[in-house]
């Protein structure tokens, strides 16, 4: 966590790190477009519905599990379908990497998607844009905004396992950590604190909110009734010498299975189950995140446009690289042969 009493001079040192990150944003706009399969495999789109509302219907969970690969994927590499690759000789994949290993699923349902999207217009349509879209859609299934998808992103034929631990926020990261490593991707602090309401559908593993719930929940929640009550159930499967690591709990604990603007409502009196998502609220250098946490509890419609306009900008966070040497995979996991 960020200590409430940092000195100045820290702030000044972080406002140095954003400017020079700013100087190598890559969320430039990319050759993607809304109509890309139009003629090549005009029924890719609805394929991907049809898929994810299979999927959703048979567990409500699946949303937030599919929203979380885009998102590790197009924070390493770009958007470029590479966390969905497994180790194989000569390659390790995306997902064996700490901060992934426990927390990504819902790769068969990209599997299924595949296969059927195969079946109608083989070779055509890249694993990237199937995820892109099952994002999409997971998010409106549970009552989440929709927004149009631009397409036309390639698979990748390498991963990046060294990138995750570096680009991808932690569950202690504090606010300026959390910032820089937005900022890098070309998000703005505005993209941030938008798509962390990602947040209001989905779970967290007690390995990753023991510190919270040990630490300084008591102070930013200020131990109403309610929140006495919350913090001594999340201490009951999650106790503080260590197991149950796995055991998990929402992060929204109001509406865990509804995409909605909850989440900041949460953070607002303090409960927020992770440091990261917290300090949005609660650090003292998140004057502009507070700001915007207010906002989003207060009107839901901001969050939704927000958040539909921020999912676009970081789908079209793209692999240059996958446009000299990149494919569209037969197989999710594997690189062509």
């Amino acid at each position: 966590m960020t200590p409430f009493n940092a000195r100045p001079s820290s702030f000044r040192l972080a406002l140095l790190v954003f400017s020079i990150l700013s100087v190598g944003l890559h969320a430039v706009d990319p050759p993607l477009t809304v109509d890309y399969y139009a003629s090549t495999c005009p029924t890719a789109v609805e394929i991907v519905r049809k898929e994810m509302e299979c999927a959703v219907m048979s567990n409500l969970r699946n949303a937030a599990l599919i929203l979380r690969l885009h998102f590790h994927d197009c924070f390493v590499q770009g958007c470029d379908g590479s966390v969905l690759l497994d180790d194989v000789f000569g390659l390790q994949g995306e997902k064996t990497a700490s901060i992934n290993f426990h927390a990504l699923k819902g790769f068969k349902i990209i599997d299924g998607i595949k296969n059927k999207i195969e079946s109608e217009c083989p070779g055509t349509v890249s694993c990237a844009d199937i995820l892109t879209l099952a994002a999409r859609d997971a998010v409106v299934l549970v009552g989440g905004p929709f927004w149009e998808v631009p397409l036309g992103r390639n698979d990748s034929k390498t991963a990046g396992y060294a990138l995750v631990g570096a680009n991808l926020p932690g569950s202690d990261d504090g606010l300026l950590s959390i910032i820089s490593k937005f900022l890098f991707q070309g998000l703005s602090v505005t993209d941030m604190v938008a798509l962390s309401g990602a947040h209001t559908i989905g779970m967290a593993r007690c390995v990753n909110y023991r510190a919270r719930i040990y630490g300084d929940f008591e102070t930013t929640s200020q131990l109403d009734p309610s929140a006495e009550t919350y913090v001594s159930n999340l201490r009951s499967t999650c106790p503080a010498a260590g197991g149950g690591e796995d055991n998990e709990s929402p992060m929204d604990y109001v509406t865990p299975n509804l995409f909605d603007n909850t989440f900041y409502h949460i953070l607002l009196k303090g409960e927020g189950l992770l440091d990261s998502d917290q300090e949005l609220y609660s650090s003292a250098f998140g004057v502009e995140t507070k700001k915007l946490v207010q906002l989003y509890a207060e009107n839901p419609v901001a969050f939704f446009e927000q958040f539909s306009k921020s999912m676009v900008k970081m789908g079209n966070i793209t692999n240059p690289d996958t446009y000299v040497d990149g494919e569209v995979r037969k197989n999710c996991r594997f690189v062509n042969t």
